[in-house]
């Protein structure tokens, strides 16, 4: 599973960078393949403003990863579990585009396996598997057109497999890009997903026809995947020669702030990737070239960027 999940998200790399670039029409991808010391790497791939300032995209990455090893002690206790190997492979974008009427786009999908040890000595023994992901939006500016198109197309490669994945999903997703000190969500969400792991041999799955075997889970997990395209470029190619102003873009930069904030306090991928000496460079390719922090922001009443506030204090539902 490991080797063809990892054939998959590089091939899904492929196709994400050459449409984005298309979609560009300036900017082009830069590469880096690195390595992790401890055992594996990635291939990190970088796009950013074209020559002056042109293009659609300000900054983005979208990077794979392999990387295998001991377990660190601050994931063992994260689990709940001893000593053991793991070995995790993944896909991962941030897309900021440069316009404020373009929202910026998150997506992650990926799979992890450990193998406890026994009598302190590692076994190779597979012990846990499963998969975890998502696609998520950040406006700035609130399109519900924009909003409905992305929800409806996440619920579309949900359906095909699970009428319940959606909203439970959907609801994840509220849940989990949650800035709690700020008491808002991120953005207007999306899908989220972890832990989905093999239920075909459960007496549970088995009494309510809810078997899920780790075939079943990567078929929902590349189907998700091959849907990011269809949720996002359309978006991007309504908005990107929308005219916008010098407050406008002020106040994306305050918005990503935000996403700033999201990630370096929550985001449990960036908290594992540098608990496991994960490369810094590909870890922090998510945050924005350009953010505001002004003290004590509030946006004008009855603006569009108050209505947009007024949407992430309380999510809705797009679909």
């Amino acid at each position: 599973m490991k080797d063809k999940f990892l054939t998959y998200i590089q091939n899904l790399q492929n196709q994400i960078t050459s449409k984005l670039e298309d979609v560009d029409g300036v900017a082009k991808f830069r590469e880096d393949i690195w390595e992790r010391p401890e055992g594996g790497g990635g291939t990190t791939r970088v796009i950013e403003n074209g020559p002056e300032g042109s293009g659609v995209f300000e900054k983005g990455g979208v990077n794979i990863s392999a990387v295998h090893g001991k377990l660190p002690e601050a994931m063992q206790k994260m689990f709940g579990v001893g000593e053991a190997d793991f070995f995790a492979c993944g896909l991962s974008l941030v897309i900021h585009p440069k316009s404020p009427m373009v929202p910026t786009v998150h997506a992650n999908w990926r799979y992890f396996e450990m193998y406890p040890y026994e009598n302190s000595s590692p076994s190779g023994r597979l012990g846990r598997a499963w998969f975890g992901g998502g696609q998520d939006l950040t406006p700035y500016y609130l399109f519900e057109e924009d909003a409905h198109h992305f929800h409806q197309t996440c619920k579309m490669a949900c359906d095909k497999h699970n009428p319940e994945f959606y909203p439970k999903y959907k609801k994840q997703c509220d849940d989990y890009f949650w800035n709690a000190h700020r008491n808002e969500a991120r953005g207007i969400g999306g899908l989220f997903f972890d832990y989905c792991k093999d239920t075909s041999d459960s007496e549970l799955a088995k009494q309510t026809d809810k078997k899920m075997s780790m075939e079943d889970w990567f078929n929902f997990v590349t189907e998700v995947g091959n849907s990011f395209l269809d949720a996002y470029v359309p978006i991007v190619e309504r908005r990107k020669d929308l005219p916008f102003t010098d407050a406008q873009k002020k106040w994306q930069e305050i918005r990503r702030g935000r996403y700033v904030e999201f990630n370096l306090v929550h985001d449990k991928g960036t908290l594992f990737g540098l608990k496991t000496n994960g490369r810094i460079e590909s870890i922090l390719m998510s945050l924005p070239p350009k953010v505001q922090w002004v003290y004590d922001y509030h946006p004008e009443v009855g603006s569009e960027e108050e209505k947009l506030i007024e949407v992430l204090e309380k999510p809705i539902d797009w679909v």
